[in-house]
């Protein structure tokens, strides 16, 4: 296991299972391409943080209309087939009601297998998780 940065917390066990359980769920919703049942798991705007082609930062603000639409485009809702993760992730709780989490995954759909690394932010808000930030390299060209 890496080594994690001291931030001052250490969450509890059950605190851990609600993030991989969150993940568990969201990873459902993907798998099934409920693109807008993923949106539920989200607090808008969201923000995106990502690098474009020409190795420049970019991010973004969205609102739901937009990551529906935009992630019902990516994700190829009407395409036929199953996408399926295996997911590591890292948890670095920065309070009982903030973690950032890095994941590196390896992606199958449509026969094809991608390898994913990429950092979200969650926060918790009326006892339950809800993603605030995506960080992954590669869409900002997407995002102007």
């Amino acid at each position: 296991m890496p080594l994690l940065p001291d931030t001052g917390y250490s969450p509890t066990a059950d605190e851990l299972a609600s993030v991989e359980a969150w993940f568990a769920t969201y990873d459902a919703r993907s798998a099934r391409r409920e693109i807008e049942r993923m949106a539920d798991l989200a607090v808008f705007p969201l923000n995106l943080v990502s690098d474009d082609a020409a190795g420049e930062g970019a991010s973004a603000q969205w609102d739901r209309e937009q990551f529906i639409g935009t992630m019902t485009q990516v994700m190829g809702e009407a395409q036929d087939g199953d996408i399926a993760f295996e997911s590591v992730r890292t948890p670095v709780f920065l309070t009982s009601a903030m973690v950032v989490v890095f994941t590196d995954s390896t992606m199958t759909a449509g026969g094809e297998t991608r390898q994913l690394r990429y950092a979200d932010i969650l926060i918790k808000r009326g006892g339950e998780w809800a993603f605030q930030t995506m960080i992954q390299g590669g869409w900002g060209d997407n995002l102007r």
